[in-house]
């Protein structure tokens, strides 16, 4: 399959070495010449066979709104645009009509697999039409982790339910994090334990808490024991402020959650070693920045 791919960042970057060992064609644009197969989005539409699909890879926010509409301009009746990046799913109403009034249709999809997704694959979270999910699936499916389908990939719903289940993965993500983080401040500040990274480690295979979070966060104290090099500050990208503003409009109690997120919040007050793995795990699995102590002023 022919596929364009817009923002060749951490993610898109992978994504396009990924889907092209899978035999598939991608075109990828990207702003940055020295990455980009092509110099500008009319190139990538011209570059591209119709019906055309195009995958959009690029930070949420203004950045998505302004690469669809440019995309809109470009592009013909019956093309299919994906929204890969973190969108919020109300946007996604928007997108779609702004598409579908040119008869270019539209489906939002949520990944997660970060950095990792390269040789482990992502997981994929979808909404749209049958018909324009099913036309992708051979993407979806190169991109997706081995085994069974319905292990790695979902099609949650129409339009807007993609994005919508990203959110809800991206928050409880931050719960799940900052638990494994404040298990290792117990541990930490416990004289009779000798080596945290040492029970992070055993807990990686047989208990009922191991899980790939909890591996990256033994990998990143054996790597920075302590984390004498970074400092707690962490950041929060949107999808855990959704998350909770979603839940008070549903009446859904989500505590974890949101303690998780303005937990977030008091790292840029007061150091504290919770946050520091927080953005430790962030960085393993993310590719995420880290503030070192010798940036924080």
């Amino acid at each position: 399959m022919q596929l364009g791919l817009v923002g060749l960042g951490k993610m898109g970057f992978n994504m396009r070495e990924r889907l092209r060992k899978a035999g598939h064609e991608v075109i990828g644009y990207d702003p940055r010449p020295e990455v980009s197969d092509v110099p500008s989005l009319a190139a990538l539409a011209d570059a591209l066979q119709t019906p055309r699909v195009v995958w959009v890879m690029v930070p949420s926010g203004s950045i998505t709104r302004e690469t669809i509409t440019s995309l809109a301009d470009e592009l013909s009746a019956g093309d299919l645009v994906i929204d890969g990046g973190n969108s919020r799913y109300t946007e996604d109403g928007p997108h779609a009509k702004m598409l579908g009034d040119k008869g270019i249709n539209f489906v939002d999809a949520g990944v997660s697999g970060g950095v990792w997704g390269l040789t482990e694959g992502y997981g994929l979270m979808v909404g749209g039409a049958d018909a324009d999910v099913e036309r992708a699936m051979p993407i979806f499916d190169a991109l997706r982790p081995g085994g069974p389908r319905e292990d790695g990939f979902v099609h949650a719903g129409p339009v807007g339910a993609g994005h919508f289940a990203k959110m809800v993965h991206n928050g409880v993500e931050y719960a799940l994090m900052t638990a494994y983080a404040e298990g290792y401040e117990m541990l930490a500040a416990e004289d009779l334990i000798e080596d945290p990274q040492a029970v992070y480690q055993a807990w990686t295979n047989g208990t009922v808490v191991r899980s790939w979070l909890q591996q990256l966060l033994a990998k990143a104290l054996k790597e920075d024991p302590g984390f004498a090099e970074i400092s707690g500050y962490t950041e929060d990208s949107g999808e855990g402020r959704w998350t909770v503003e979603e839940a008070i409009r549903l009446r859904v109690p989500v505590p974890s959650i949101a303690a998780a997120l303005f937990a977030r919040f008091l790292s840029r007050q007061d150091e504290s070693p919770t946050m520091k793995a927080v953005a430790a795990l962030r960085n393993q699995f993310g590719g995420h920045a880290v503030k070192r102590i010798s940036e924080s002023g």
